[in-house]
């Protein structure tokens, strides 16, 4: 997949100590993308707008509100319900992208 007319952010989000890292994309829409990679290990997340996560490469399980674990395996897509808290268990170097619905 290629993306063009975009705007990147210089600088990386990192979390949990670097073990999860991206960088944000915006649209000349206004649309916004995220790309990064997950290391092996377990973390939480809060949305705040429905978002559509598509694992490019890697091993995971995520666990949505009101749902239990459900394993993902590369290439797969799913969907994250706006505000809400959603764990991901990861297996194996995850590559992702995530894009935020408005």
């Amino acid at each position: 997949m290629k993306f063009t007319n975009v705007t990147i952010a210089k600088s990386a989000n990192i979390l949990y100590d670097g073990h999860v890292t991206s960088r944000s994309l915006v649209f000349d829409d206004g649309s916004r993308k995220s790309l990064g990679i997950m290391l092996p290990g377990e973390y939480e997340f809060i949305s705040i707008h429905e978002e559509i996560m598509d694992i490019q490469a890697g091993e995971l399980e995520v666990m949505l509100p009101a749902e239990d674990w459900k394993k993902i395996v590369a290439p797969q897509t799913f969907n994250i319900p706006p505000n809400s808290k959603f764990k991901l268990k990861i297996h194996s170097l995850v590559d992702y992208c995530v894009s935020f619905i408005k």
